[in-house]
C-alpha cells in the first residue's frame, strides 16, 4: 500500500492544476510548472482536493503512485511558497560574492570558481560566507545547491568547506605524534 499516494492533496487558494496527456501543469502566484508524469496514475480534482489512483497493486505501479503524488505536491508547494537552500562557507579566506549574474567563490583554489545564473533561480549572497538559492522548482534548487557544495565539500578533519546551513560534519581525530 502506498501511503503517500493515498494521501489527499489540498490545493491552496489561487492554484490551478491541469493535465493534458502525460503532462501536469500547476499555475500559482509564483509562476507555472509543468512536468511529465506516469500515464498509469490517474487523478481527480474535486474542488480543492486532488486524489491519486492506481490501476493495480503491482510493485512498480505502487511506486509510481507515491512518486507522482509527491512530485505534484512539490509543484504545488513551489508555485505557492517556493523553495530555498542556504549554504555556509567555513574556512579562513573562503568567501562568496555576486558579480552581476555570476556567483564567484574563492575557496582555497588558485582561481575563483564562477557559476552562471540559471533561468528560474535566484542566487543571493547576504554576506561573504552565506549563499541562498531560491526558486519554484525543488529539483533545480537542490541541483544548483549541490553543485555549489561540490566545489569544496566539507572535510572531516578541520570542517572546512561549503556545507548546507544545518548540515552536521562528523569530525575525525587527526594523526597523533609519538
Amino acid at each position: 500500500m502506498s501511503r503517500i499516494g493515498n494521501k489527499v492533496l489540498t490545493l491552496p487558494a489561487g492554484v490551478e492544476l491541469s493535465r493534458e496527456g502525460n503532462v501536469v501543469t500547476v499555475k500559482g502566484p509564483k509562476g507555472e510548472l509543468s512536468r511529465e508524469v506516469a500515464s498509469q496514475i490517474e487523478f481527480t480534482v474535486d474542488g480543492t482536493e486532488v486524489t491519486f489512483t492506481r490501476p493495480s497493486d503491482e510493485g512498480r505501479i505502487k511506486a509510481l503512485h507515491g512518486t507522482t503524488r509527491a512530485n505534484v505536491a512539490n509543484m504545488v508547494e513551489g508555485v505557492t511558497d517556493g523553495f530555498k537552500k542556504t549554504l555556509k562557507l567555513v574556512g579562513v579566506g573562503y568567501r562568496a560574492a555576486k558579480q552581476g549574474d555570476k556567483l564567484v567563490l574563492n575557496v582555497g583554489y588558485s582561481h575563483p570558481v564562477e557559476f552562471e545564473a540559471r533561468e528560474g533561480l535566484t542566487v543571493e549572497v547576504p554576506d561573504s560566507t552565506t549563499i541562498t538559492v531560491e526558486g519554484i522548482n525543488k529539483q533545480f534548487v537542490g541541483d544548483l545547491a549541490a553543485e555549489i557544495r561540490a566545489v569544496r565539500a566539507p572535510e572531516p578533519y578541520k570542517g572546512k568547506g561549503i556545507r548546507y546551513e544545518n548540515e552536521y560534519v562528523a569530525r575525525k581525530e587527526g594523526k597523533t605524534g609519538k
